[in-house]
């Protein structure tokens, strides 16, 4: 794709498709810019690929799979090894594409290459996570073992707020499982996952096995109909996650869909004060907000409400500038639309009487006027049947809300639709263990605020946070991506006993 940032004015790169192992410029007549949030200089155009154009992605990966996935396990672990190895030489220069596409700080967004760098460490070992199971003479002479099977072709579609770490959460294990893969990024920042997806090609996936279409709903669709796609992975809001769920379970393809959140920060009295607050801020403002795992509501119990004053204090502090500037904390959000959207929910916090303790709306950043910039804002009196509790803002707002004890608050995590993350804050180690025990929330973090695990452990979700039983990366994934086939073998010699006819069940 060759891409290059447009700051001199000069002609802007259409960003292509890779359809067996060929970058191609699509025929479509629809295209869309990709923006930088804090300027709004016009970056790339993305293409909206036609429906032949995504019939062709798939066929070639139906044909790639031929092939691949008779590729021996230790090829495909030595590509991952490479691939590993070209994003650490590249992470730099990709971070300065995801800057300024889709508008995190250059340090957030080397955060977010890392963290997709480890799922692709994690795919160097499939050699060990794809092993089946064997168990010697099971019955007279009888054998059972099972195998790991690679599955066909799988496709993922990908959000605008982690542009490498989510593609990357997805087509390395699919493809070191021995599947081949059409990606479908976000069309609002697809600049540095095609830089992935060069790298990848750079270190030896072979033509066919990993594709990439752009687009819209139309291609969404397309994907999730498809008769030769076998499995379909999904991140982003709860809107489109339960349609691609709904639409690619009715076309009976297997369907991992993370969609939106409400994460919940519980902090008790008894918490390291310093070190809560310092936690609470950068969970709830770092990356403007626009992360599935970031705190938006926080829970104060008891005595704890009086750290209120510390927390305002501690978010006015916070810089708001271009992510590519030094020194900023608070980036532009993805789009005007998006920027929208927050300062009307914010409007509502207002009209339905919470209490706006710090206002972000109305910020200008100089030699970035035109940037979609919203700063830290903070509201207390929050009840939990308001707009800015019951939506999932993705903006930097925090929402206070106030309990009397940990039971309350637990009851009140656990009404809440979404389950996505969870955090508790104390020094009480009884606390913690029935706050774990009891809370309904996939991800729970003890005095951590973004409980997201490592790779070599699984994304757990649940309730209105996701659908699908298996979750993305860790051991879990390598079942979704991966069917399991079950021999029983029983050899016999020229010389073995004829035990004659066995017309019951029983293996003897």
């Amino acid at each position: 794709m060759n891409v290059s940032l447009n700051k001199n004015n000069t002609t802007v790169a259409r960003v292509k498709l890779l359809i067996g192992g060929e970058w191609v410029e699509s025929q479509t007549t629809e295209w869309l810019d990709v923006v930088n949030p804090a300027t709004q200089e016009v970056l790339a155009h993305v293409p909206f690929a036609t429906a032949a154009e995504v019939d062709a992605a798939v066929a070639a990966a139906q044909k790639a799979f031929t092939t691949w996935r008779h590729t021996p396990i230790g090829v495909r672990m030595r590509i991952m090894l490479k691939l590993q190895a070209l994003i650490r030489e590249h992470s730099k220069r990709i971070a300065v594409v995801l800057s300024a596409e889709q508008g995190k700080t250059i340090a957030d967004a080397e955060g977010d290459i890392f963290r997709g760098l480890e799922v692709v460490e994690h795919a160097c070992s499939i050699g060990t996570l794809q092993m089946g199971e064997f168990a010697e003479n099971v019955a007279g002479g009888v054998d059972t073992y099972t195998l790991r099977q690679p599955i066909g072709v799988c496709a993922g579609i990908t959000p605008f707020n982690f542009p490498a770490m989510i593609p990357l959460w997805m087509f390395p294990m699919a493809i070191a499982c021995g599947n081949t893969f059409v990606l479908k990024p976000s069309e609002q920042d697809p600049m540095s996952t095609m830089l992935l997806v060069e790298l990848a090609v750079e270190a030896g996936v072979p033509a066919g096995v990993l594709n990439v279409v752009h687009g819209g709903k139309e291609v969404v669709d397309g994907i999730c109909t498809h008769k030769d796609i076998k499995a379909v992975s999904f991140v982003g809001s709860t809107a489109v996650g339960t349609h691609v769920y709904d639409l690619a379970g009715k076309h009976g393809k297997r369907v991992q869909s993370m969609m939106g959140a409400k994460n919940h920060a519980v902090v008790l009295p008894d918490a390291n004060r310093e070190q809560t607050l310092n936690a609470l801020v950068g969970a709830g403002f770092g990356a403007a907000g626009q992360r599935c795992m970031a705190t938006s509501a926080v829970v104060m119990v008891g005595a704890a409400k009086q750290w209120i004053p510390d927390l305002k204090a501690l978010a006015q502090k916070l810089k708001v500038n271009a992510g590519s500037e030094a020194g900023t904390d608070v980036g532009p959000v993805i789009s005007r639309r998006a920027k929208q959207r927050i300062l009307d929910l914010i409007e509502s916090g207002v009209q339905e009487g919470a209490t706006l303790e710090l206002d972000g709306r109305n910020i200008t950043v100089a030699g970035f006027e035109e940037g979609n910039f919203v700063g830290p804002t903070l509201f207390t009196g929050v009840t939990t049947d308001m707009q800015i509790y019951t939506q999932e803002i993705f903006g930097p707002v925090l929402v206070v809300l106030e309990v009397d004890t940990l039971d309350q608050a637990i009851a009140l995590v656990n009404a809440n639709p979404f389950g996505n993350g969870v955090g508790l804050f104390t020094q009480s180690g009884a606390a913690a263990r029935k706050f774990q025990s009891e809370i309904d929330v996939g991800q729970v973090g003890i005095n951590i605020p973004i409980p997201v695990p490592v790779p070599f452990f699984s994304f757990t979700g649940s309730r209105g946070s996701k659908l699908g039983d298996l979750g993305p990366y860790g051991k879990q994934v390598v079942q979704f991506y991966t069917q399991t086939k079950t021999v029983t073998s029983r050899w016999f010699d020229d010389d073995s006993v004829n035990d004659g006819v066995n017309t019951t069940i029983n293996l003897r």
